[in-house]
């Protein structure tokens, strides 16, 4: 029997693997009770592009763990994407349901230009 954190990772592996062999850029999500943490990974999974999350100083202001500062994570990323040189990416929700802080982030980052 899988313990939850080790079905979460095997449900993501699935979608890594589809992810690599089309060759496009993944926005990560990282998702605990307090933070939220995104990464735009190249390709080749070797470089981390551009980061946003939950302790960067301009978003520390408030509480960290709810909906709101997910989407505030979400346009953050957006904006450093595009700064970086890159508007086309695939969602990687690292096994996590498409709900809540997940997909507000998503939400987000749809709407502060990058497409997926």
């Amino acid at each position: 029997m899988l313990d939850k954190r080790e079905a979460r990772l095997r449900r993501a592996r699935r979608g890594r693997m589809k992810m690599r062999e089309l060759g496009v850029h993944r926005l990560t999500v990282k998702r605990t009770p307090r933070h939220m943490y995104a990464q735009v990974v190249s390709p080749d999974g070797g470089a981390v592009l551009a980061q946003a999350s939950t302790l960067d100083k301009t978003l520390r202001t408030g509480p960290t763990g709810n909906v709101e500062a997910a989407s505030k994570v979400g346009v953050l990323i957006a904006e450093r994407a595009q700064t970086a040189g890159i508007r086309r990416v695939a969602f990687d929700r690292s096994g996590y349901k498409f709900h809540g802080r997940v997909r507000a982030l998503a939400e987000a980052a749809r709407a502060g230009g990058l497409e997926f």
